[in-house]
């Protein structure tokens, strides 16, 4: 999974080959969620505070996250995008 971002543990990705609407992968430990970028709506389970760091940074970010889905429908690099401070 090509790495968008990581920060405070949890390491943010996209798959190229994934289809459906936009959406990424996050990971923290053992836990793995995927998150819808347009309406925020979480697949899987995280720890709370973990889950509040990255749906703050999805809202941050949610541009730089559509813009990536693109480029991995086409198969292109992804860009990196900036860690939750």
């Amino acid at each position: 999974m090509p790495e968008l971002s990581r920060f405070l543990g949890i390491v943010i990705g996209m798959f190229y080959n994934e289809h459906g609407v936009a959406h990424f992968h996050a990971v923290y430990g053992e836990h793995e969620i995927s998150v819808e970028v347009e309406t925020g709506t979480v697949h899987g389970n995280f720890p709370a505070r973990a889950l509040r760091h990255v749906l703050e940074w999805s809202a941050l970010h949610r541009q730089e996250l559509l813009d990536n889905w693109e480029l991995a429908r086409q198969g292109k690099p992804l860009n990196r995008i900036t860690p939750l401070e």
